[in-house]
């Protein structure tokens, strides 16, 4: 019954050791993959992009709050 709970963390550990492992690193760790040192690190060794915020335009598109002005 507990190897049943525990066979998909197995199971991942299994596939992807690395990963498994650094995951779980930063989840014990409680650390943040979008605060620095963390996040220049991934960047200098990926090259990966920082992730962007959209702009005003292209997060709105009519369907959230929009202010009004009342007379």
């Amino acid at each position: 019954m507990f190897f049943d709970e525990l066979s998909p963390l197995l199971q991942e550990l299994i596939r992807k050791p690395v990963a498994f492992l650094g995951g779980f690193a930063s989840g014990a760790l409680r650390l943040s993959l979008n605060d620095d040192p963390v996040k220049s690190w991934l960047d200098r060794e990926f090259g990966a992009p920082s992730p962007t915020t959209p702009s005003v335009d292209e997060s709105n598109n009519g369907n959230g709050p929009q202010s009004i002005i009342i007379e």
